[in-house]
């Protein structure tokens, strides 16, 4: 079982109360915390499977899971491979691509990997946690028994009024909508109705964009079985300055290790903002009132020490990698902004190495004439564009200004060699303490 569900699970707390102080919670139903506080109740939210990897952008949903767990309720994860083939419109401008079946087998298989991290799936408790996949109920569905069973209990007037539709047709968008994307509500309806019936699952969570989709299932399982049906969802998260959460300016911050190094995952939590680290740890975390009360007090007291982000990024770097990845990215944090050893340097694997010093301005050298052996004023000032002569080169040298590969340059004379080279390809020259430039040798 999981360290961090152990004693836990079937505690009862009071989810509601969880989210809400959490600042998770914005649309609920009546009668859900009367619901979640009588028993062990059932509760999903549905992931959209079109990437292999899930980004931060999921991290909400997720979370809502892992608290609904935490608090002795039984979260089930649906991953959407069916409705993943149609695209959702709600909050989109334009249609999404559809994906194939081996795609989507191949996403689900990576993003169920994924889960594991937040969710226990194995616990002998009844609140263990549980994935499924829509294609699993639909692929046999015909479009037939569809419209016949299911189209029939919603009126086109009831679709119409959802905000995610009207606002594909009225000035937002403005873009309209293929009838794929106009059935996508019932489909998504179908799942809560489906669930609802086979898994005793009453709750159904989201997004706040997703509230007309949840409540039309919720309309689907009154008309189909008269069965009792929950919902809540939680805000949609943003950024103090109102931009984007999860978008940098290289894209999504993915969950994956092949998208987004765990040491750029890292980063990203360390450079929020200290308005924003404030929110986030509430959200993204599961550590407790009373010691995020605790940081946050610490933070205003010494904001320049950052703690809020430190502790953030720790905790969400340990759940989605691990504490050797987290360990890791707090060296390479170090190698470039603290007073790192010539060792630690060493001691990062190229990848990382590069990860850390992305952007750095880099030259190229022969790795030949290095094996030679060549002046540090010649590869400086000649060889590269580091300094503009050798005179200031031998000036910044003389001064102790330049260090090699975290260690002083004190000889202008003597050659540098193959010898120097980091991971065996590569050096890094450092003028004062925030100038890197890196000379690669092939």
């Amino acid at each position: 079982m999981h360290a961090f569900l152990k004693n836990e699970l079937l505690s009862m707390k009071n989810f509601v109360e969880e989210l809400r102080w959490r600042g998770m919670l914005q649309d609920i139903m009546p009668g859900t915390e009367e619901q979640l506080n009588k028993e062990v109740t059932a509760g999903y939210v549905g992931i959209d499977p079109t990437a292999d990897s899930l980004h931060i952008g999921h991290l909400c949903g997720i979370m809502m899971l892992r608290h609904l767990q935490r608090c002795g309720h039984k979260p089930i994860a649906l991953i959407g491979g069916a409705t993943g083939m149609i695209g959702d419109p709600s909050g989109k401008s334009a249609e999404r691509n559809l994906l194939d079946e081996a795609t989507l087998a191949h996403n689900v298989a990576h993003i169920k990997a994924q889960l594991e991290k937040f969710l226990d799936f194995h616990s002998n408790e009844p609140n263990a946690a549980e994935l499924v996949n829509n294609y699993d109920w639909m692929k046999d569905y015909t479009f037939i028994n569809f419209t016949r069973d299911i189209g029939k209990l919603i009126t086109v007037n009831y679709m119409m009024a959802k905000d995610s539709v009207k606002k594909r047709f009225n000035g937002e968008f403005n873009c309209g909508m293929s009838f794929t994307e106009f059935t996508y509500q019932l489909l998504q309806g179908y799942d809560f109705a489906y669930l609802n019936k086979h898994k005793n699952c009453k709750l159904q969570m989201g997004g706040s964009d997703q509230w007309g989709n949840i409540t039309t299932g919720m309309e689907l399982i009154k008309k189909l079985n008269g069965g009792e049906a929950f919902a809540l969802t939680c805000p949609l998260i943003t950024k103090a300055d109102g931009g984007k959460f999860g978008k940098t300016e290289s894209g999504n911050i993915w969950l994956d290790r092949r998208y987004t190094s765990p040491y750029k995952f890292y980063q990203f939590w360390m450079n929020v903002s200290d308005e924003d680290a404030k929110r986030y740890i509430k959200i993204f975390t599961s550590l407790e009132k009373d010691e995020i009360d605790a940081l946050i007090a610490e933070q205003e007291a010494a904001p320049h020490l950052r703690v809020l982000q430190k502790r953030l990024a720790k905790e969400v770097t340990i759940m989605v990698h691990s504490e050797e990845d987290y360990n890791k990215a707090v060296e390479a944090t170090n190698i470039l902004f603290g007073n790192a050893t010539a060792d630690a340097l060493r001691s990062l694997d190229e990848e990382t190495f590069l990860q850390v010093f992305d952007g750095v301005e880099t030259y190229e050298i022969s790795r030949a004439e290095l094996e030679a052996g060549v002046g540090p004023l010649d590869l400086l000032a000649e060889k590269t564009a580091i300094f503009p002569s050798k005179g200031e080169a031998r000036k910044m040298i003389q001064s102790n200004g330049l260090s090699l590969n975290k260690e002083k340059l004190t000889d202008p004379q003597t050659p540098l060699t193959a010898d120097a080279l980091l991971n065996n390809k590569y050096l890094l020259f450092q003028k004062g303490k925030k100038n890197y430039y890196l000379v690669v040798a092939k």
